[in-house]
């Protein structure tokens, strides 16, 4: 198979270097030459990356074509391209309609879209993929796993949910913080948190039958420590101000596409 990227960013390096360490058979990766400085550092840590001259080069050169531009450049870097029929087309461009890209990239490719998180570079990590066509979902599945969706309405919800790993380390953050104001030292609580929610992540993902409102009862005695904190959290607004932040991220999201 052969790879192209136009745009040459984090997520696309995430994926070449995860792709070039998996079992698929990778024939060549052509990347634009629009990032110059990580698309040359690409090609030097890959034999099989080559730079190419625009991209519609990417495009001719390659069987499966990745989008990883920025939304507000998208259409008029996809408008200036000829895509031949079948070509796998894969947009991993944010906030931006299956109607409009299906207008950009031509009625005759085979389009996907995707949210790969920056996991997928160590192959981890899951990638939604929509709709989830087999060859696509192949090479994610690869780079970690990839969690098929159905509709255009499930894919937002999905991008929604990705915004997750800033707070995640933001909560990290103030746990930590106040687990120094109390003495610990700064890289013990590091290592605590972090290896303490790790563990919790392998429980989860090794449990797929199991609610998660059922997980959070095993892992909390009857009027212990954990129950404390749950109801405290949800007592003290936690769980809206939560919703309340995913709403307006649903919320910008869906204005992005109209």
């Amino acid at each position: 198979m052969k790879y192209g990227f136009i745009g040459v960013g984090t997520l696309a390096e995430a994926i070449i270097d995860g792709l070039i360490g998996t079992k698929l058979s990778v024939d060549s990766v052509i990347v634009s030459p629009r990032n110059a400085q990580l698309s040359a550092r690409l090609a030097a840590r890959h034999g099989v990356v080559t730079i190419a001259s625009d991209n519609q080069a990417v495009v001719d050169n390659s069987d499966m074509v990745f989008i990883a531009v920025r939304p507000q450049v998208v259409e008029s870097v996809l408008t200036r391209l000829k895509f031949p029929k079948g070509q796998h087309v894969v947009s991993l461009v944010a906030a931006t309609s299956t109607q409009k890209l299906r207008s950009w990239v031509g009625s005759d490719t085979i389009l996907t879209q995707a949210i790969p998180l920056p996991f997928v570079s160590a192959r981890q990590g899951v990638t939604a993929v929509h709709p989830p066509t087999p060859e696509v979902c192949t090479v994610f599945a690869a780079l970690g796993s990839c969690a098929p969706i159905e509709t255009e309405e499930e894919l937002e919800v999905a991008g929604v949910a990705s915004a997750l790993m800033g707070p995640f380390f933001g909560m990290l953050e103030q746990v930590s913080e106040w687990l120094e104001l109390k003495g610990m030292e700064p890289v013990v609580a590091h290592s605590y948190l972090a290896h303490m929610y790790t563990s919790l992540a392998g429980v989860a993902a090794r449990s797929p039958q199991s609610a998660f409102s059922d997980l959070r009862r095993e892992y909390s005695t009857d009027g212990g420590i954990n129950e404390l904190f749950f109801d405290t959290f949800q007592r003290l607004g936690g769980g809206s101000a939560l919703i309340g932040a995913l709403e307006e991220v649903h919320a910008r999201i869906r204005q992005s596409q109209s």
